[in-house]
């Protein structure tokens, strides 16, 4: 072929020969140089002993991913071939994504699990306390699944005065972890929630991963409000389980952990009251006997008799007192009487009632002579009436 291509002759034909040939294709490799852009596409390369090629997942496909990807991970990736002309490179568009057998996702959980019990995360001095007596109870959760329905119903059963607060999450597939802590982070604002329930029902391995995840993890820890982990059946065990404060085996065990029974708490009353009946009876009965010999005793006698007299003694001091005011209201009524008639007899009517008068002038009673006034009027006033004097009439 001696025909002369220019580079992006040769480039257009390789690409039309790859990705016509290589349309749908399976590889399997270990993941390596994994980045999530902040467009959220992936870029990461596939390796194995050999060889690698570069990988790019757009982000419409990778919510469908059940895991979050990591360095080492082998995985297998269903796509096609294409090339990029700018680099003359070639790369797989994968569409979709799975673990290569359950080995990768057990041995990427281990890995985890030793990596945030070596920084102490599961330690027990960390766990804290959850309340016996709950009034409100966070739930993360989907607020679709059977699992919460199991909530609700159990709660309900067991301690009906608890509400209920559902923080709703994915609980799988891609954005699930992500979720699951925004929901935790949410709770932890609302001071009055006294514990969170955080789980789901069960499902494979790949399902429950969200669980696995480290951010899911870490935002347990960092949880200022006790958590009790509820992930799947009793045989299912997530990273979760070991960093919350207490792990249930079904999120309907979580429930009855989180919550007193109601029909214990009345039989326990009843007997406390049973008993305390009972020990009160008791002790009446025993003491009943000293009680009647103690009443009947000549010393409580003497003391009825002391009373007794002390009473008497009061009663007579109260007859004195008594007569000793009532002799000296007496007295006072009768000096006012006195002052009374005083006062009475000095009254200007009964004074002209004598046949006594008095002379005015000026709206005034003359009592001297220095004090009346020739020149004006006055008046002689007497008992039945007064006489008016001109003033200009001549006088001695």
């Amino acid at each position: 072929m001696n025909e002369i291509l220019s580079v992006s002759d040769i480039t257009n034909f390789i690409k039309l020969t790859l990705e016509n040939e290589f349309s749908d294709i399976n590889v399997v490799g270990e993941i390596s140089n994994f980045k999530a852009h902040v467009s959220g596409h992936w870029y990461f390369t596939l390796k194995d002993n050999s060889a690698q090629i570069s990988c790019t997942m757009w982000k419409g496909l990778n919510t469908y991913v059940t895991f979050t990807p990591q360095d080492g991970m082998k995985i297998i990736v269903s796509g096609r071939i294409t090339v990029y002309p700018p680099r003359g490179n070639y790369q797989i568009d994968v569409r979709s994504m799975k673990v290569a057998g359950i080995g990768e996702l057990q041995a990427a959980f281990e890995k985890l699990k030793q990596k945030l019990s070596a920084e102490g995360l599961f330690d027990q001095k960390f766990k804290k306390e959850i309340p016996r007596f709950p009034q409100k109870i966070g739930i993360v959760t989907a607020i679709n699944g059977a699992a919460f329905q199991d909530i609700i119903s159990i709660a309900s059963r067991r301690f009906p005065l608890v509400e209920l607060v559902i923080c709703p999450a994915k609980v799988q597939g891609e954005g699930a972890a992500s979720d699951i802590v925004n929901s935790i982070q949410m709770l932890n604002k609302n001071s009055d929630v006294d514990v969170i329930i955080v789980g789901r029902g069960g499902g494979s391995l790949e399902d429950l991963w969200a669980f696995n995840e480290e951010i899911v993890a870490r935002a347990i820890f960092a949880s200022k409000i006790p958590i009790i982990s509820a992930v799947g059946h009793e045989i299912d065990f997530t990273i979760v389980d070991f960093v919350a404060d207490l792990r249930a085996p079904t999120p309907s065990a979580a429930v009855e952990l989180a919550t007193p029974d109601q029909n214990e708490i009345f039989e326990y009353l009843n007997n406390y009251f049973d008993n305390l009946t009972s020990l009160i009876d008791e002790k009446i009965s025993l003491n009943v006997e000293e009680v009647d010999s103690i009443i009947n005793s000549y010393g409580f006698r003497q003391a009825q008799d002391l009373v007794k007299n002390k009473i008497q003694t009061l009663d007579n001091l109260f007859f004195v007192f008594n007569n000793s005011i009532e002799n000296k209201f007496k007295n006072y009524f009768h000096i006012l009487d006195l002052q009374n008639s005083r006062l009475n007899s000095m009254n200007i009517d009964n004074v002209l009632k004598r046949g006594f008068a008095y002379v005015k002038q000026n709206e005034k009673i003359i009592g001297r002579l220095k004090n009346f006034d020739n020149n004006s009027m006055f008046s002689i006033n007497f008992f039945d009436g007064e006489i008016k004097i001109d003033g200009k009439e001549k006088r001695k």
